[in-house]
């Protein structure tokens, strides 16, 4: 089997093993589905808070004969001893705000966490940073890490409650999964023309355009047999968004990675990186199909 094809069944088989689990939390919804969602924010902000550490570069040296359990604890051992207070900070921040939509906590909101991060990120630098020259990125970061993940997620606890909530759930995940193995498949068969080779060589026009298909035949059929409400243009309509944004999401995660130097964002998901590599072209889709639904119905 060759590298391509074995990644390819490493990625399918991790597919397999936590769709169930996703499906049957997004059926559950309330409480369940926010915290799903909540822990997944919290992963994707450590992921972006360790960008700047380039921890696989620092695993790759001579080859041993360590099992892949043995690297894994090595790498938790040295993000342990890299991840800052800031970064801690965010990590507990991008878990509460997708929370918060689902729960009260008294008096504790999305803006009264955005603020304690933004004080304590601003405070961790101050007395820990040792070169000045880090300390906008350090505190960037921070902020970033609960806003990017824990803000753009928290639109699909929003959309769960919506009527029928489950089903604008699967409509966002399926013009987001369509999208991107639209523009795989055509990509590979026709890719020719590059689309953005400062950020992504491998993505062509071809593969954007076969991924705007994939997106808009996707969304039409969820509308036809789940979402009779929303009429049959406006499911096109935004499949045909979600096809722009979807690509924008995942161009810009590949941005942060290559200005750190990095190919994957982790490696929590065997032959998919890290989650923030999963869910990229998903955040910005989130708002989007949260804004459409409202718009629409």
């Amino acid at each position: 089997m060759t590298g391509d094809k074995r990644n390819l069944a490493v990625r399918v088989a991790t597919s397999l093993v936590l769709l169930p689990l996703v499906l049957w939390l997004i059926w559950q919804g309330g409480i369940w589905f926010a915290l799903l969602l909540s822990v997944a924010a919290a992963v994707c902000a450590l992921e972006l808070n360790l960008l700047p550490s380039n921890l696989p570069v620092a695993l790759d040296g001579p080859k041993k004969s360590r099992s892949a359990v043995v690297e894994e604890i090595e790498e938790l051992e040295l993000e342990s001893a890299v991840i800052t207070g800031a970064g801690i900070v965010s990590v507990g921040g991008a878990f509460l705000i997708p929370l918060l939509g689902e729960i009260e906590l008294g008096f504790v909101s999305s803006e009264a966490v955005l603020t304690a991060v933004l004080i304590i990120a601003f405070v961790d630098s101050l007395f820990f940073e040792e070169q000045l020259a880090r300390s906008p990125q350090r505190v960037g970061l921070a902020v970033l890490g609960v806003i990017y993940p824990g803000l753009l997620l928290a639109a699909l606890v929003r959309l769960r409650q919506l009527d029928r909530g489950e089903w604008w759930i699967i409509f966002a995940i399926t013009v987001t999964w369509l999208n991107d193995t639209g523009a795989y498949f055509a990509g590979r068969a026709f890719g020719r023309r590059k689309l953005f080779p400062r950020i992504s060589p491998s993505k062509t026009w071809e593969g954007a355009i076969g991924g705007a298909a994939g997106s808009i035949l996707g969304a039409l059929v969820v509308q036809h047999f789940w979402l009779p409400a929303l009429p049959a243009w406006g499911a096109a309509a935004i499949g045909a968004g979600a096809a722009v944004l979807g690509p924008l999401g995942d161009l810009s995660e590949s941005m942060l990675k290559r200005a750190f130097g990095r190919k994957d964002s982790g490696r929590l998901l065997p032959g998919h990186g890290g989650l923030l590599d999963r869910v990229d072209s998903l955040l910005f889709n989130a708002p989007f199909v949260l804004f459409c639904a409202r718009l629409f119905l």
